[in-house]
This record gives C-alpha cells, structure tokens and sequence, in this order.
C-alpha cells in the first residue's frame, strides 16, 4: 500500500477507506479483511471479479464435492459489467 495515496473519508452514516497499490505492485486484488481493530476475528470480503463470481455461483450450485460430470454441467458464468450501483453477469 501507499500510504500518501490512501485515504478515509467517514459521514454520519458511511465510511470510504481509499486504497492505493504500491508502484511494484501488480495484478487484482482478491480479497480484503476488515474489523474493529486486528486484535478481534476479521470478516473477510471477496472483490467481484469472474473467478470470484464463478468460485461463488460454483458452490451455490453444487455446495458438496461433485462429479466431473456434474462438474461439466456448469454453466458458463461471465462477468460483463461491474460498477458502483450493479453487477451484470451472463450466464450460459
């Protein structure tokens, strides 16, 4: 992280932590942990991302370990569009 680049902005009813990678830092990130403070258990939050979406929907679909031909049965989950208000997948 780059510390000058981040920042908190906090209102009445939200808070908004900015993150900025580091200039080395390379590809998307996954996931995040948050809390009151690193001492008590963390809540973990995925990013939406198509692995993500796919790994999500893949469990919802078949929650237990299933067969490959259940795997092959899967739809093709793809995600279109992503933005502060929505989220469009296709699903085939």
């Amino acid at each position: 992280l780059v510390s000058p680049e981040s920042s908190v902005s906090v209102s009445a009813h939200n808070a908004v932590v900015g993150l900025a990678k580091a200039p080395g830092s390379t590809g998307l990130w996954e996931k995040f942990s948050f809390g009151l403070d690193s001492s008590s258990a963390l809540q973990e939050r995925l990013f939406v991302s198509e692995e993500n979406v796919d790994g999500f929907l893949g469990t919802a679909f078949c929650p237990s370990p299933c067969s490959q031909s259940a795997l092959e049965s899967q739809p093709l989950i793809e995600v279109l569009d992503v933005t502060e208000d929505r989220i469009q997948i296709r699903v085939e």
